[in-house]
């Protein structure tokens, strides 16, 4: 399976890079390649490293502005013209997708990823893996979304909220039968 990770690049503290690293090892011991921006700093990296190190692949997608944070030694890394078919590309190479903590970047990935399965655009399985309480308010937000009638479908239809890396993984691999 390969399962797109929308995440930061930014230098985080531990109650973030583990969890990450946990979800990362997961990947690549369960054979299954990361789809990622492609980046070599910050949480991009620890995720990179730890779906390497397990033995997964790696298939990055960079946007030129970005391309000279790429990491080197990806088993594929395509560079886009810009974020829109950056987006394009993450999702054309997904089986399934993982939000995990992120700034304004990964939060416009997600809703754009719900976006499309909302109407119908897409069927893969998203999960959001909430560590550490990160998105509780988001979650709120969503489910108010859903209560008061802005959501056409339900939310559970849209999006599968984790707490763990190890239930990311398992909700994934029972949405595209690969238990």
């Amino acid at each position: 399976m390969n399962i797109c990770v929308f995440l930061s690049a930014a230098e985080l503290d531990e109650r973030y890079t583990r969890p990450a690293r946990e979800f990362a090892e997961l990947i690549g011991k369960g054979g299954h390649a990361l789809v990622w921006g492609g980046s070599d700093v910050g949480l991009m990296k620890v995720v990179a490293d730890g779906v390497q190190e397990a033995g997964g692949r790696l298939i990055g997608v960079s946007v030129e502005f970005l391309a000279a944070r790429t990491r080197p030694g990806a088993d594929e890394m395509v560079v886009a013209r810009d974020l829109a078919e950056r987006k394009r590309l993450l999702l054309e190479k997904a089986d399934a997708v993982v939000i995990m903590v992120g700034g304004t970047g990964t939060l416009d990935e997600a809703t754009e990823i719900l976006e499309l399965k909302k109407h119908g655009h897409t069927t893969k399985p998203v999960v959001l893996l909430n560590t550490a309480g990160f998105y509780d308010g988001l979650k709120e937000q969503f489910r108010r979304m859903e209560d008061e009638g802005f959501l056409p479908v339900p939310l559970t239809d849209l999006v599968f909220f984790a707490e763990e890396p190890v239930g990311a993984l398992a909700y994934l691999e029972e949405s595209l039968g690969q238990q």
